[in-house]
């Protein structure tokens, strides 16, 4: 069973929604605000992020990119801006998946299991990943190819391994610079993007012009893997 944080400032519907998962067996920790939201996230750890967007005292995607600093878990947003260009803000800002109010407690509970079951299957290959040649040991922040290790910047194996941790999706360049360096806010030449990306490859690839790790997608930005 899963601790969810259900950020939520609508106290009857953080109270149903509540309700509802913990029949299921899980743990809810309510707050009702982002200061309060912050406050409980620093006290304790959490399976999973039900995030309202707007909240009196912020939003749930500030506090989605604040959270994305430190842990992967998965996000869920709960919010009445259901355009496309709202959903992907919220894609954008780190989540997993998004449902638009009002919506059925059992949807979102159906919801809640599936993100839990992708978790599950992940945990297994959560502390070292394999592709091909490569092994990322993620407890030890370690990378070998063919048995060898790999000395990287702190900087070219954070980038890496946000792009493993999303194998499969396609990161924009804007998505890469602003998990990887871009958190707070500060400007960085995208250019620094195109450099690490190639210095990866001169470290990774048998053969930088084509690559089979870190895979260019024309026109958008990168890709792990085929």
């Amino acid at each position: 069973m899963a601790v969810i944080l259900l950020l939520e400032d609508d106290k009857t519907l953080n109270k149903g929604i509540r309700i509802a998962l913990e029949k299921d067996r899980h743990t809810v920790v309510s707050a009702y605000s982002f200061f309060e939201g912050v406050e409980s996230y620093t006290k304790q750890s959490f399976d999973l992020f039900l995030l309202d967007i707007n909240l009196p005292d912020g939003s749930g995607l500030m506090f989605c990119k604040k959270i994305r600093e430190t842990v992967s878990r998965p996000v869920i947003f709960l919010t009445a801006n259901d355009t496309e260009q709202d959903m992907l803000e919220g894609f954008k800002a780190g989540c997993d998946d998004y449902i638009a109010k009002p919506f059925s407690v059992e949807v979102l509970r159906q919801k809640v299991q599936a993100v839990l079951r992708r978790l599950d299957r992940q945990e297994p290959e959560a502390q070292k990943f394999h592709y091909k040649a490569l092994e990322v040991d993620f407890d030890r922040m370690a990378v070998t190819k063919d048995g060898s290790g790999c000395k990287l910047t702190a900087t070219e194996y954070k980038l890496l391994e946000y792009l493993i941790l999303n194998k499969g999706k396609v990161l924009t360049r804007t998505m890469l610079l602003e998990r990887v360096w871009d958190i707070d806010g500060n400007y960085i030449d995208e250019n620094t993007l195109s450099v690490h990306v190639r210095r990866l490859r001169q470290k990774l690839e048998d053969d930088p012009k084509n690559p089979e790790y870190i895979i260019t997608v024309f026109g958008i930005g990168y890709t792990f893997g085929a």
